[in-house]
């Protein structure tokens, strides 16, 4: 994390290791893969409560994540405020009444359809979390004096990436919900101007009646995703 005046390199000897005999490593790697496969966007949420304590580890595995130059350009906000959901809901839908009625072309449409999509977000209201994901365009220090941050889209992918992880590591379920633009969420939520909203995810247990897209299950094989030069 950038502090003024820390421009000194220091090494540390590597606090934890937690590396595996290579049958050991492929084989916590397939159980890992198993366990990520039963992870589901999840649109049809439970109303039952999630301590604030569980949102909170979560968020803090989050910050766990590699940054560029280690400024950690993130900031997460967790609502349980039945009222600033509904007025975040509010702010969505009227964002998504203008993309379903001609902001978005028929391809982006044609491409939505199989997910079964619509104006409609009460994910946004049911789910007893949201979590609106900020990246920060630029730092300030403690007194004020602005600096650069380095590679934002990419730190607060990965944050974003393991964040979504610890949900669903947590035993919940989320949405990745990008309405855009998200303008109305920095006001609302008390961020700076220099702070951008780029997700908002909603959090909880899916309901009993919760479904997913037949599509969604659908993913690419290994050797569309993956390419290999060995030694």
């Amino acid at each position: 994390m950038y502090r003024k005046g820390e421009v000194t390199y220091r090494a540390l000897p590597l606090p934890d290791r937690v590396q595996r005999e290579p049958d050991d490593a492929l084989a916590e790697a397939e159980r890992f893969l198993a366990y990520m496969r039963k992870r589901h966007s999840v649109r049809d949420f439970s109303t039952r409560p999630v301590p604030e304590a569980v949102i909170a580890a979560c968020i803090a595995a989050a910050g766990t994540a590699p940054s560029g130059a280690n400024h950690q350009p993130w900031h997460f906000v967790a609502i349980g405020d039945p009222a600033m959901k509904a007025r975040i809901r509010e702010g969505a839908e009227e964002e998504e009444r203008a993309f379903y009625s001609g902001g978005a072309g028929d391809e982006w449409l044609a491409a939505l359809e199989p997910i079964g999509t619509g104006v409609a977000k009460p994910h946004l209201t049911d789910a007893p979390w949201l979590i609106v994901v900020f990246a920060q365009r630029y730092g300030m220090t403690e007194d004020g004096m602005r600096y650069k941050n380095y590679y934002v889209p990419e730190s607060v992918g990965i944050a974003t990436g393991i964040l979504i992880t610890a949900i669903h590591h947590a035993g919940l379920v989320c949405l990745e919900h990008t309405p855009n633009p998200m303008k109305f969420l920095g006001p609302l939520c008390g961020r700076p101007e220099h702070e951008k909203p780029v997700m908002i995810l909603p959090v909880g247990y899916p309901a009993e009646t919760a479904t997913v897209p037949e599509v969604a299950k659908r993913k690419k094989p290994l050797d569309r995703i993956m390419s290999v030069f060995r030694p």
